[in-house]
């Protein structure tokens, strides 16, 4: 007996597998945060940053700026492909 599933539950299993997606990238992307002598001030994934973000939106921001203004470089790195170009680079220089 071969039942087939209804639409409802295929467009279900389409959201969790769209949704495990966005937390593997999230998991998999990195922000690094590197300091003029390019020593590591701080590195976390893309989704833990997010989270951040929305859950405290005025430290962020404060957190940003200083680490522009302290002449620290921003990159958004991927971890699957070490030794690769990063995704986003911010550099002092440019702002």
């Amino acid at each position: 007996m071969s039942e087939s599933r209804p639409e409802s539950n295929r467009a279900v299993d389409s959201l969790v597998d769209a949704v495990r997606g966005l937390v593997n990238e999230g998991v998999n992307r990195r922000v690094v945060v590197r300091d003029s002598k390019d020593d590591v001030v701080l590195e976390v994934p893309v989704a833990l940053g997010l989270v951040a973000a929305l859950a405290a939106p005025v430290v962020t921001t404060i957190g940003v700026g200083a680490a522009l203004v302290g002449k620290c470089g921003i990159k958004l790195e991927d971890r699957r492909h070490p030794g690769g170009q990063s995704a986003a680079t911010v550099d002092t220089d440019q702002v």
